[in-house]
């Protein structure tokens, strides 16, 4: 487990970036935290490693968007509205696992679902200084461990 600070917005941008580089296809990334805690700004440096950051949309009401690099997909799962992981296997969710790299928003809620290995990232907001953002970030199962 790694503990971090990070003091903005791009500071977390810039640690997305460290982990894209690190990352291949079939790799999942399960960001969790209170709305407002910087799963989104992750998200944006993450793309912005494969040049994607104007592409970014939130996939709130589309549940999963992808995005192409040239050399495989990335899929951006929300996956805050779904009533139930009933939904999520609906969708054929657990099939883009393999297909490219996934990261999910709010991925606890569908935390049975997840393949054996994945990295969660965990954010948590400080409530005296709004530009603070804990970090936590957790390998489970096989899933390398990342330099940062």
């Amino acid at each position: 487990m790694i503990n971090l600070i990070s003091h903005s917005e791009n500071e977390t941008k810039e640690l997305a970036k460290k982990i894209a580089k690190d990352l291949k296809p079939g790799d999942v990334i399960v960001l969790t935290g209170e709305l407002g805690s910087g799963k989104t700004k992750f998200t944006e440096g993450f793309l912005s490693y494969f040049n994607l950051e104007n592409e970014l949309s939130s996939p709130t009401f589309n549940i999963v968007n992808e995005y192409d690099t040239p050399n495989f997909p990335i899929y951006h799962f929300d996956v805050y509205r779904l009533e139930d992981i009933d939904e999520f296997y609906a969708i054929g969710g657990e099939e883009y696992f393999s297909s490219g790299i996934c990261i999910i928003e709010w991925g606890e809620k569908i935390e049975e679902a997840l393949p054996p290995s994945y990295l969660k990232i965990s954010f948590s907001r400080n409530y005296e200084n709004e530009s603070i953002r804990n970090i936590t970030i957790e390998n489970f199962g096989n899933f390398p461990i990342i330099s940062v």
